[in-house]
């Protein structure tokens, strides 16, 4: 392959990790306007979503436009078909991030229940697994595949332990019920967002070294 395919796959790979920055940002701003009750930041993370749909078809055309005038083969077609799958990931990413801002907007006028129980320890893993995915992308590195299996347990089990707790809130006084019924779906996106950097890891190492592995 010639020069001018290099620079469209520098191209690829640099926009992928700009996308990965945006939609990372997004889900920990998300969750910094939730712990400072800050409207102005969640109405910023709700705005980025147009940037971020923007770089989802930018990157989609260049990944296809490059199949279709260089036909790729090996290792170099893998690179474009993990960026490929992975524009999709980090837009739900950065879509559950615009949804938390929403919550975030929906009850910033009362205080928070139970220092938001798990949710900023469950955010912290999460945003741990997706720097770790992105960095493996960009270095063309492997994933350390078991790191990841046990950091989804450690979500899965924060997302159960938040359900059971905010119950309890809940049963307590009715008037915790709308704000712990934000942390239940909030949890529950942060544990699909953890889902996604997962399925990024899979299709990073296979881009790396042509092995598919599964995550469960």
């Amino acid at each position: 392959m010639g020069s001018k395919f290099n620079e469209q796959l520098k191209k690829i790979k640099d926009d992928i990790v700009e996308m990965g920055e945006l939609a990372q940002g997004m889900l920990k701003n998300s969750i910094v306007s939730l712990k400072n009750q800050d409207v102005k930041l969640a109405d910023k993370v709700y705005a980025d979503k147009e940037k971020l749909m923007k770089m989802d078809d930018t990157i989609e055309h260049r990944c296809l436009q490059t199949i279709s005038m260089y036909q790729p083969m090996a290792k170099d077609m893998r690179v474009i078909g993990a960026s490929l799958k992975m524009i999709t990931y980090l837009t739900r990413i950065g879509r559950y991030g615009k949804d938390i801002a929403k919550f975030v907007k929906e009850i910033a006028d009362k205080p928070s229940v139970a220092k938001l129980v798990s949710i900023p320890h469950m955010s912290e893993i999460v945003d741990g697994m997706i720097s770790d995915v992105l960095k493996a992308y960009e270095n063309k590195e492997a994933v350390d595949i078991p790191s990841f299996r046990c950091r989804d347990d450690d979500v899965d089990s924060l997302r159960e332990s938040i359900f059971r707790e905010t119950l309890t809130y809940m049963m307590q006084d009715s008037k915790n019920i709308k704000r712990c019924m934000y942390y239940i779906m909030i949890a529950r996106y942060l544990e699909r967002c953890a889902d996604h950097a997962c399925k990024i890891a899979e299709k990073v190492n296979y881009m790396v070294t042509g092995r598919r592995v599964e995550i469960k």
